[in-house]
């Protein structure tokens, strides 16, 4: 085979199985992730000429596996080599390997590397590090790119969080019942995470991060098949499509941002949207809302209507007051605001977001938000103070020049109410 385009999609595929299994034979990060590099070498040099082996995980495991003990035995003549216990509990044949990755095993192999990337003793930027180096075998220097930050200090934080794990004592063991529903939530949520940091990229930053976008579309649905009857992960995956979906048209060609009223909605991924929505009603079947099935309901709403006065903005007020009971949070409360102005009025929904300035006084999208409700109202001195706070707050500059729209808004309309009383 000359294209060998299908050996990436096959080693990236199989990572996740075969980094979670070299892991609970070595119950070392880094022998893990060694031993899938050296394996992954040896594809290159094999499969062009042998092509694809009957089931590439076990291969990469019963290589990886050889090559690390391969260099712990040359490393011996330094140290005594670690009983066999703690290396390996298959046999060496690949056959015996691929026998035992049936559907438990690699159910089991998986969730407990998802565990130990979202182990609790870990914050979240380092969790999603972890996963993303570990899980999804980004670069290093792809994701210190993503992050906005240097390729030295993301190693560093990737370095201190397997430190904190190798510190915690966290056992390699197949993970419990009890384990798999207390940690499934951190997993869900660092995806999560890892889908906003993408999502949520605006100028520059956008080219960079767009693929965290898509690697969180991956991991959920690996988690689907992981827990292919859990709604609130269809829930997930649902949100996830239906966002990502919008992506196409959230930028205009001068790389500013376009709000999604305004958007093109022919540029919209429909595909993505016919499979987010196909997992939203197949998870609400189950009669087990949650929060992500909720958020996603109120992206299937935006999804379905063909323009954006067809929004059913009463519908999407409703949703997020049950979001509000399932998850209270400020900013759940300034996002059912904006609902509530579509469908009731800006002065409701300036009722709604003012008692929240204290807890959101530093958030960008709260004074945005306000302004745009005292500009409805009228109240233009008000507005032009909460715009430029909001502008103050600004992560990027797409961000503010969006605010600036505003105030040159509120700009022109003075300068011809001044004209009108002349």
């Amino acid at each position: 085979m000359t294209d060998l385009a299908w050996i990436d999609g096959a080693l990236a595929a199989a990572r996740p199985q075969a980094v979670a299994a070299l892991l609970r034979y070595f119950r070392d990060l880094d022998t893990a992730e060694e031993a899938f590099q050296d394996a992954c070498l040896r594809a290159l040099k094999a499969w062009p000429a042998n092509g694809p082996p009957r089931d590439p995980a076990a291969w990469l495991i019963m290589v990886g596996r050889n090559a690390a003990i391969d260099q712990v035995r040359r490393a011996s003549r330094q140290q005594p080599l670690p009983p066999e216990d703690l290396l390996s509990d298959l046999e060496d044949a690949e056959a015996a390997a691929a026998e035992r990755l049936d559907g438990s095993h690699y159910r089991d192999d998986v969730l407990r590397l998802l565990f130990i990337c979202c182990h609790p003793d870990l914050p979240a930027t380092q969790q999603i590090a972890l996963a993303l180096r570990i899980v999804s075998g980004l670069s290093v220097r792809r994701i210190a790119a993503a992050f906005l930050v240097g390729e030295a200090a993301m190693e560093q934080r990737i370095t201190r969080a397997k430190g904190r794990i190798a510190k915690a004592g966290v056992p390699f063991d197949a993970p419990g019942p009890v384990e798999r529903a207390e940690r499934l939530g951190a997993v869900a949520a660092m995806v999560y995470l890892v889908f906003n940091e993408g999502y949520s990229a605006t100028g520059e930053a956008v080219a960079e991060r767009a693929s965290l976008a898509d690697e969180a579309i991956r991991l959920a649905r690996l988690l689907l098949r992981l827990f292919p009857a859990e709604p609130e992960i269809m829930g997930l995956a649902a949100l996830l499509l239906l966002q990502h979906a919008r992506t196409p048209a959230r930028f205009d060609a001068a790389g500013e941002i376009v709000l999604l009223e305004e958007q093109d909605r022919s540029r919209w991924d429909r595909k993505a949207i016919a499979e987010g929505l196909a997992l939203l009603d197949k998870a609400l079947r189950h009669a087990r809302p949650g929060p992500y099935q909720v958020q996603a309901a109120i992206a299937a709403l935006h999804a379905r209507a063909g323009r954006a006065e067809d929004t059913d903005w009463r519908q999407i007020d409703l949703l997020y007051g049950t979001l509000e009971r399932l998850q209270p949070s400020p900013v759940v409360t300034l996002n059912r605001a904006v609902a509530v102005a579509k469908h009731r009025g800006p002065a409701e929904a300036l009722a709604l977001v003012e008692p929240l300035g204290g807890r959101l006084d530093g958030y960008f999208h709260f004074h945005g938000v306000r302004g745009a409700f005292l500009m409805q109202l009228g109240r233009a001195p008000e507005a032009r103070e909460a715009f430029g706070r909001a502008i103050a707050l600004a992560g990027s500059a797409a961000e503010a020049a969006h605010i600036r729209q505003h105030l040159d808004r509120l700009q022109a309309d003075s300068a011809e109410a001044i004209g009108a009383a002349r």
